[in-house]
């Protein structure tokens, strides 16, 4: 796991300071609602449309009521073609997403070797669209190219690169956006010569929707996130990705910069402080998994743990 790295040169000495400006801050707006129209204090929390962006976004959107901070919440808006306008355009304020990917949606010709290296890219690629990255957490979430158990020992597959001897019997699914995306059907492409015979787009972001596509056999592949506690549930198969077709992908906070003000961004650095990859495969579990909590639940249960409410 890589080590975190700033996105936002002089927000490191916020999130070392933790809450107490934010929940001692004499100005903070008063405590949040989810209901109304937006008002320039109100902060607008958002997700993408799966469900792991939609606990990170309860992470962020509870933490800020409890700090004082007046808070709607738009959750499950889309994917970054529609939620990066929206944060450019002012209608949300901030949504959780991931390093490597986000960078290459700014920018499909950037380096995204390593995960510093993407992180500083990152940082321009933001500024150029108005808007800001605060800490990355350790947890990291990346994109996997997923099979059967039973796929993967007829075929012989180890690496994604295996597939591509069996391209005439593939259907893969995917988000809709994979078909474009550089990381995605083009990636695999040129660095694996796997060109699927034909593409099922599924619109749940490696969800059950997908899962459930996988395991009856409509589709052969699918995109899954590495996170995903489909993927121990179902005895699936991750296939290696020595190309790192996948880049680093740490969650990263990313807002309109003039509503991630200095005392909001304390308040979700801490949360980021504290987010590794095991907390948030155990996150996923609970919303996901048998125990099927409400993202709300999962998030409020999960800051109360961390000491990160009534700071």
């Amino acid at each position: 796991m890589q080590k975190t790295r700033l996105i936002t040169g002089g927000i490191a000495a916020l999130a070392a300071i933790g809450l107490l400006s934010a929940c001692s801050n004499p100005t903070a707006p008063d405590a949040g609602t989810d209901e109304g129209a937006a008002s320039s204090d109100t902060i607008v929390v958002s997700s993408a449309n799966f469900p792991e962006s939609e606990i990170i976004g309860n992470l962020y959107a509870e933490a800020l009521k409890d700090a004082g901070f007046t808070v709607e919440t738009q959750f499950n808006i889309g994917s970054r073609e529609a939620y990066i306008p929206a944060l450019s355009d002012g209608s949300i304020d901030l949504i959780p997403d991931y390093t490597g990917n986000l960078l290459i949606f700014l920018d499909p010709e950037a380096d995204t070797s390593d995960a510093e290296t993407i992180n500083t890219g990152l940082t321009a690629a933001l500024e150029a669209e108005g808007l800001t990255g605060l800490t990355p957490a350790e947890a990291e979430d990346k994109d996997a190219v997923v099979v059967t158990k039973e796929t993967a020992e007829k075929w012989n597959l180890t690496t994604i690169a295996d597939l591509a001897a069996h391209n005439a019997e593939i259907t893969y699914g995917a988000p809709a956006e994979f078909q474009e995306r550089p990381q995605g059907l083009p990636g695999l492409k040129a660095n694996y010569g796997v060109e699927p015979s034909a593409f099922t787009p599924i619109a749940d972001g490696g969800g059950p929707a997908t899962v459930d596509a996988l395991v009856s056999g409509q589709v052969q592949v699918a995109n899954i996130f590495t996170t995903s506690p489909a993927i121990v549930e179902n005895d699936l198969v991750v296939l290696e990705d020595p190309k790192n077709n996948f880049p680093a992908q740490q969650v990263v906070p990313v807002g309109n910069t003039e509503k991630l003000t200095p005392e909001v961004a304390e308040v979700i650095d801490a949360i980021s402080a504290q987010l590794t990859t095991d907390e948030l495969i155990a996150l996923n579990t609970r919303v996901s998994g048998e125990e099927k909590v409400e993202p709300t639940k999962a998030a409020t249960d999960w800051l109360t743990e961390k000491g990160l409410l009534g700071a």
